[in-house]
């Protein structure tokens, strides 16, 4: 299995294979080799730091030279005229890891405020909100960290990691039971140990799964907040919960009083804002 300093050293490789291509012509022709400056991360919006940490491998990756004086941490709170980080070097590698940095800090910072913002709705709940695998192709690993630092918990890294049982999967396999049972099998031939969750669409499923049992979670997806109530009644501890489907920050907290263990929100990271910052020369 690939590891995430792989994942991210790819990232990277491709990030500034994409962007700077045969050269950065608009730079090599008006800066000179030798120029040496510094440039300063300016914070433009409110929001929650994130990425300060894959920032300076970008830099150090492109050159290994930058010295990078970061002076405000991942998982803080910023507001506009905040400086994150000042970065020194040679001006033609400060403009040429530019933006590939803000791509990545401007759409993980957006992710970490946004989680923040579900997380501290969730405040004096047991619940915590979890991510999903609605992420950019080939950005995943970042964006899961992001929402780790917003305070969120990661769902599953990818399919490899985690066994969910969704809709699909129990209709392709004739039902709950067929499905559940070759999981357990399939687990037990390939010497695996591997948590099991299963998605419910309604009581019935619900008490399908509680009839077979052999799951460690949970989900139910789409079901209101009186549902949900009296099917967190019904599984009574026996197994974590989770709600699912369509749950927004104006209605996750009625979910969570509901007492689900986790709540999945997808518009964690498959729709948010990136956080506005910009990289300005400094003396």
């Amino acid at each position: 299995m690939i590891s995430v300093e792989e994942l991210e050293k790819n990232l990277i490789e491709l990030a500034f294979a994409e962007d700077i291509g045969d050269g950065d012509h608009t730079t090599l022709c008006c800066i000179p080799e030798d120029a040496v400056g510094k440039s300063k991360l300016l914070i433009k919006e409110e929001g929650v730091l994130a990425g300060i940490e894959i920032a300076k491998k970008v830099f150090h990756a492109f050159d290994e030279t930058m010295q990078v004086e970061v002076l405000i941490n991942d998982g803080e709170e910023v507001a506009p005229g905040d400086v994150a980080m000042i970065v020194t070097g040679k001006v033609r590698s400060l403009l040429q890891t530019e933006r590939l940095m803000l791509n990545i800090m401007q759409r993980m910072s957006g992710i970490a405020t946004m989680t923040r913002r579900y997380v501290q709705r969730l405040e004096g709940t047991k619940t915590r909100v979890l991510d999903t695998r609605k992420t950019t192709p080939g950005m995943r690993i970042l964006e899961k960290q992001a929402v780790k630092i917003g305070g969120g918990v990661n769902h599953r890294i990818g399919l490899f990691d985690m066994i969910l049982l969704k809709d699909n999967h129990v209709d392709f396999s004739g039902g709950i039971s067929n499905a559940i049972s070759r999981c357990h099998q399939y687990l037990k031939d390939k010497g695996k140990s591997l948590k099991i969750e299963i998605e419910v669409r309604n009581f019935e499923e619900l008490q399908q799964v509680l009839d077979h049992g052999g799951v460690h979670r949970i989900m139910l997806d789409n079901f209101s907040v009186e549902d949900t109530r009296k099917a967190v009644e019904m599984i009574a501890g026996k197994y974590e919960t989770e709600s699912s489907g369509g749950i927004t920050i104006e209605t996750i907290r009625d979910y969570a009083e509901c007492g689900v263990d986790f709540v999945s929100v997808g518009a964690l990271t498959h729709s948010v804002k990136g956080l506005d910052m910009s990289f300005k020369a400094c003396k």
